[in-house]
C-alpha cells in the first residue's frame, strides 16, 4: 500500500500551520468561554427531549441508569481528549490528534465519521427545536404546525431551516459572538432546568420507578430485526425494548446527550492559553451536565409511569415537558418549552461550529480543498460555515429525525476509541511532548475507555451498523479519488521537501 497513506503529521508541524497567514484563527476564547460552550451543547437534547422519550419507548425508569453507563463512557474518554488537546492545541479535535498517531487515512477517516456526526446531530436538534417553537407558539392560541408542507414522501420543516439560517448567520459573524451569545442562552436554560428539579421534585411518586428496569416487551415492528440492538441479536434475543438489553440500547441512544464535550477540542486553535484552558473546559463541562441529567431523569420517571411516556403510533415523542403537562402543571410546562426552545438553539450553535473547524482543518490539510480554509478579517472561516449551514439547513427541512440519533452515536464513538487508543501510541511514539494535562492510569484509562465505546458500539442497532458501513465505503472512495492526491503531507513526500506553507496576505 502507498505509504503517504499512513504518512504521521507531527504535533510540531501541525502547531506550525496554525501561524499560517490567510488561514489563521483568532485567539479569543478562555476557560469559562470553553466551558460555557460545552455545557450550551450538551444541556440540550438529553434533557428536553432523549431522557422522556427513551424512558418511554427503551428503558423505562432505569433509563437514569442509561446516562450514568454512557457518561463512564464519555468520562474515560474526555480524559483522553483532554490530554490530546493540551498536547496539539489545534483545530480537528479527533481528526487533527489520529493524524499525529495513526497517520493520515486513519485521519480521513475520523474526519469523515465527524462529518458524520456533527451535520446530522445539528439535524436532529433542530428538528427538535422545531418542535418545541410548535409548543410555545400553541400558548399564544394559535395552531401551527412547523413541518407541513409535503414534499412527495418528505415533510418541509420551515421551523427547522429558520433555526439554522439565524445559528448560521451569528457563526459567521466570528467565534466572540458565538460565544456570548451562548453564555446568555445556556444561563437561561440552566435556570429552566433548575427549575424542572426544583418543582419536579414534588410530584415524584416512588411507585413510579418500580420495576426499576422492565421486563423485555415483547417484538415490535421497531424492535426486532434490524431495528434491535446487535448485541441482543448476537445473544439471541428477539428484542432490544426494556429489559436488560434494552437498558444497555437506551445508554447508547442517550450517548447522544453527551456530545459536545468533544466540540470543546475542536476549538483549541481559538483558546488563548489553550494547554491549560481546554481540559477544564471539556472536564468541567461533562461533570456539570452529567450531574444536570441523572437528576432530571429520575425526576421526569418519578412524576409519571414511563408506559405514559411512550409514543403513540401517529403521534410525536414525549418531552420534557409531558411530565408536567400530565400532572397538570401547565404553567412549568409552558416555561419548559421556552426555555427548552432556547437551549437547543445554542446545542445547534455549538455542534455547527465544531463541524466547521473539522473541515477548516482537512481543508488546511489538502485532504479537501485548501481554498475553503480561509479566514475573513474576523478571523472565521465564513465560506466553510455558509458551506455548513446550507447542508445542515437541508438535512433538517427535508428528512425524518427518526434513527439519525444513532448515526450521529456510531460516528462519535468510533473517534473516541481511536483517540483512546492514540493517547497509548503517542505517549510510546513520543514520549517527550509537553502534556499540560495527563490522562491518569495509563494504560488503563484509554484501554477502558476504548472498550466501552466499543460496548456502546454493538449496542446500537444492525441497521445503523449498515448504514454507517456505507458512510464509511463512500468516505474511502472520496480519499483515493481526491484526498491521496492532494494531501499536503503526500505531496511533500512525493516531493521530497517540507510541506508547503503558502505565503498569503493577511
Amino acid at each position: 500500500m502507498d505509504q503517504r497513506r499512513w504518512r504521521v503529521k507531527s504535533p510540531e508541524q501541525s502547531i506550525a500551520d496554525t501561524e499560517e497567514p490567510g488561514s489563521k484563527l483568532r485567539r479569543d476564547l478562555g476557560a469559562l468561554d470553553l466551558v460555557v460552550f460545552g455545557v450550551a451543547v450538551v444541556v440540550g437534547a438529553g434533557i428536553f427531549t432523549l431522557a422522556a422519550s427513551t424512558a418511554g419507548n427503551i428503558a423505562g425508569p432505569s433509563v437514569s441508569l442509561a446516562f450514568v453507563i454512557s457518561a463512564v463512557a464519555c468520562g474515560l474518554a474526555a480524559l483522553c481528549y483532554a490530554e490530546f488537546a493540551s498536547t496539539v492545541p489545534v483545530a480537528g479535535s479527533a481528526y487533527t490528534f489520529s493524524y499525529a498517531t495513526f497517520g493520515e487515512l486513519v485521519a480521513w477517516i475520523i474526519g469523515w465519521d465527524l462529518m458524520l456526526e456533527f451535520p446530522l446531530g445539528a439535524a436532529v436538534v433542530a428538528k427538535a427545536w422545531s418542535q418545541y417553537l410548535a409548543q410555545v407558539i400553541s400558548l399564544t392560541g394559535i395552531k401551527l404546525e412547523t413541518a407541513t408542507v409535503e414534499l412527495g414522501s418528505l415533510r418541509f420543516d420551515w421551523g427547522a431551516l429558520l433555526v439554522i439560517a439565524a445559528i448560521t448567520a451569528v457563526l459567521a459573524l466570528g467565534i466572540k459572538l458565538s460565544s456570548r451569545v451562548s453564555q446568555v442562552i445556556t444561563a437561561i436554560k440552566i435556570a429552566v432546568v433548575l427549575l424542572v428539579i426544583a418543582v419536579g421534585i414534588r410530584y415524584v411518586h416512588m411507585s413510579n420507578y418500580t420495576p426499576f428496569i422492565p421486563p423485555p416487551a415483547p417484538a415490535t415492528p421497531g424492535g426486532s430485526g434490524l431495528e434491535q440492538s446487535l448485541l441482543s441479536l448476537l445473544g439471541g434475543s428477539s428484542t432490544s425494548v426494556f429489559g436488560i438489553y434494552g437498558l444497555l440500547a437506551a445508554a447508547s441512544i442517550v450517548f447522544f446527550a453527551f456530545i459536545g464535550f468533544d466540540i470543546v477540542a475542536t476549538t483549541a486553535e481559538e483558546t488563548r492559553r489553550p494547554a491549560r484552558d481546554v481540559p477544564r473546559g471539556i472536564i468541567g463541562s461533562l461533570v456539570i451536565v452529567t450531574i444536570l441529567y441523572i437528576a432530571v431523569s429520575l425526576v421526569v420517571t418519578g412524576m409519571v409511569r414511563y408506559t405514559d411516556l411512550a409514543t403513540k403510533p401517529g403521534g410525536a415523542k414525549a418531552t420534557l415537558a409531558t411530565a408536567f403537562t400530565l400532572n397538570g402543571v401547565t404553567w412549568a410546562a409552558a416555561i419548559i418549552s421556552i426555555g427548552a426552545l432556547a437551549g437547543l438553539t445554542t446545542v445547534v450553535l455549538v455542534i455547527s461550529l465544531g463541524q466547521t473547524r473539522v473541515l477548516f482543518a482537512m481543508c488546511r490539510d489538502g485532504l479537501l480543498p485548501r481554498g475553503l480554509a480561509r479566514t475573513g478579517a474576523r478571523g472565521t472561516p465564513v465560506r466553510l460555515t455558509l458551506i455548513v449551514g446550507a447542508v445542515v439547513a437541508a438535512i433538517a427541512a427535508l428528512f425524518p429525525a427518526e434513527r439519525l440519533e444513532e448515526m450521529v452515536n456510531v460516528g462519535t464513538l468510533s473517534a473516541f476509541v481511536l483517540v483512546s487508543v492514540g493517547v497509548l501510541i503517542l505517549r510510546r511514539t513520543r514520549p517527550e511532548l509537553t502534556r499540560a494535562f495527563r490522562t491518569p492510569l495509563v494504560p488503563w484509562v484509554p484501554i477502558l475507555a476504548a472498550l466501552s465505546c466499543l460496548w456502546l458500539m454493538v449496542n446500537l442497532t444492525v441497521v445503523t451498523w449498515l448504514r454507517f458501513l456505507t458512510w464509511l465505503a463512500l468516505g474511502f472512495v472520496l480519499y483515493f479519488a481526491y484526498g491521496r492526491q492532494h494531501s499536503r503531507l503526500a505531496v511533500a513526500q512525493a516531493t521530497q521537501a517540507p510541506a508547503p506553507v503558502e505565503q498569503r496576505s493577511p
